[in-house]
């Protein structure tokens, strides 16, 4: 297992491989037992992982419950990272008010049995609660010392820009990470989100890095969409099967058989590797539901691809970048003669 600081605004030394823990409980249509829950949580730490990923809402708050459990005796240990927006059962949990993150983070603690958090992430907008307010709120926390740091999950870039801007600016407690959905299927995170975290100096860690089990091939001969969600815990399965999908399948079957490994070992290597030539740190963060799933996880960390193979999956995945970006590409190659037009961005998103 390797160790990284967690971005540049933060002395923060996390395994690069994060435990997520959605799966930790059975409130859920999908889940697992605490016993499970247990299995998967000991042999990750025994690989050497320290960095532990949940939310309030997981679960219904079991996750959290279970955790407490885990880490009893073990706390220092561990980077332990929760988040808030979503809430429990209790509605009255919701979205990203300062009314509602005081109440979400004494919730966590107790839940978690521990009295402060490593790192706390606003889960997702509510495209509602001013960021001022969101960013004067998570610096009191600070303050409080009921967390060390701070960071957003799924909220646009223009969002969390303005908040590592005005925490900057007052000198209140910086925004140090975020957290985006990213994958060999789902790459939209190129177009501004990871430009904008390299720029700032944000820490980036990668949710559904397998894209809900699709990158794992073994749903690929399924045609019933919903039945591919049931068996992979929910919607984060994504249900098309056009051409760029199939063609990202069939590469990481073809260097699969190259390495011999399995396609799930290439598509994790891909994302673990892809920035190590850029100077932006990144940490994927795994969801097992069992001991099996966890160890096809960690096969992967053996895996080391080649530049051409990491090209050849860029090549395949690629998205358009769209507007401005392309605009500002070809305005590039009309007036400074900048190639055929592509757009040159400092970190490889190609």
């Amino acid at each position: 297992m390797k160790y990284q600081i967690f971005g540049q605004k933060s002395g923060l030394r996390v395994s690069t491989l994060a435990l997520g823990t959605g799966n930790f409980g059975t409130a859920w249509p999908f889940g697992a037992s605490k016993e499970e829950s247990k299995q998967v949580f000991d042999r990750y730490a025994e690989s050497g992982g320290n960095f532990i990923d949940t939310a309030d809402g997981y679960q219904a708050g079991q996750s959290e419950y279970f955790l407490g459990e885990f880490i009893a005796g073990e706390r220092d240990n561990f980077v332990l990272a929760s988040k808030y927006s979503m809430g429990t059962r209790d509605m009255q949990t919701t979205g990203n008010s300062r009314k509602t993150m005081m109440r979400a983070v004494e919730e966590s603690l107790k839940r978690l049995k521990t009295d402060r958090l490593d790192l706390y992430w606003v889960h997702l907008s509510d495209e509602q609660t001013p960021i001022e307010e969101i960013v004067r709120g998570l610096d009191d926390l600070v303050s409080s010392g009921k967390i060390n740091y701070a960071g957003f999950s799924n909220f646009p870039a223009w969002r969390i820009a303005n908040a590592s801007l005005l925490a900057d600016l007052r000198g209140w407690a910086p925004i140090v990470g975020i957290q985006v959905e990213y994958n060999l299927i789902e790459r939209t995170a190129d177009r501004d989100l990871l430009p904008m975290a390299e720029a700032l100096g944000l820490g980036v860690a990668f949710w559904s890095p397998l894209a809900g089990g699709t990158l794992t091939g073994k749903y690929r001969k399924e045609t019933d969409p919903n039945s591919r969600k049931a068996l992979a815990g929910g919607f984060l399965v994504k249900d098309s099967k056009d051409e760029r999908e199939n063609r990202i399948l069939d590469l990481l079957e073809s260097i699969a058989v190259e390495t011999g490994t399995k396609v799930i070992d290439v598509a994790l290597a891909w994302i673990r590797q892809k920035y190590d030539d850029a100077s932006l740190s990144t940490f994927t963060v795994i969801g097992p539901r069992n001991l099996k799933q966890l160890d096809d996880n960690l096969s992967s960390l053996d895996l080391t691809l080649t530049k051409e193979q990491i090209n050849q999956l860029n090549e395949a995945s690629q998205i358009s970048l769209g507007s401005p970006h392309e605009v500002i590409a070809a305005s590039q190659s009309m007036l400074f003669g900048r190639g055929s037009g592509q757009i040159e961005i400092k970190h490889p998103v190609a």
